[in-house]
């Protein structure tokens, strides 16, 4: 599944978990998550998968630390 590419939001990366630039985001899709702006609804924390931008269980997540992105 691919990951939203709208206008709105921001790029992390998987392995460090900040921002980076959109041109970066989109060139290295494998390490970076797009974020949409926007109350995302949620309460706590939670990961996503860079690679498919799903969200992970908590297990995969600590067991995958440069793939996904933890979201608080």
């Amino acid at each position: 599944m691919a990951k939203s590419s709208g206008s709105g939001g921001h790029y992390r990366s998987a392995i460090s978990g900040r921002y980076v630039t959109t041109n970066h985001g989109k060139a290295s899709p494998r390490t970076t998550v797009h974020e949409p702006s926007g109350p995302s609804g949620s309460s706590g924390s939670h990961f996503r998968s860079a690679i498919s931008g799903r969200y992970v269980t908590t297990k995969h997540g600590q067991a995958s630390p440069n793939t996904t992105v933890r979201e608080d």
